[in-house]
């Protein structure tokens, strides 16, 4: 049940930022729907893989390129599914942030922790 809440919240987030930021383009709900599940497909298989591989440029950094791997996983997740698309890169780091920041006020405010 945890899982379903946490989909619906990431989609209605997704759309809501799509509607509020020129350069996401999100054509349904249902759409959101489904690039809820790819980013959690995404962030479960793929990102960890991403941050082992680059953990010298991550520590180098101080943390800022996980920044720059949420935004490859938001432009993979483009490649993936129709009918969501975003423009340019920093418009899909900007997305991954303001999606991560809201996610996190969303829960807290829900309840639900990690």
């Amino acid at each position: 049940m945890k899982l379903l809440l946490r989909i619906l919240i990431t989609s209605a987030l997704v759309l809501l930022i799509s509607n509020l930021m020129t350069g996401v383009h999100v054509a349904s709900f249902t759409t959101a729907l489904i690039v809820a599940v790819v980013l959690g497909l995404l962030n479960v298989f793929i990102k960890p893989i991403l941050v082992i591989l680059t953990l010298p440029i991550t520590f180098i950094t101080l943390g800022l390129f996980l920044l720059v791997i949420n935004a490859l996983i938001i432009i993979l997740c483009d490649n993936i599914v129709e009918g969501f698309r975003v423009d340019t890169f920093f418009t899909a780091l900007l997305f991954s942030i303001i999606l991560s920041v809201s996610q996190s006020i969303m829960y807290s405010i829900l309840g639900e922790t990690k």
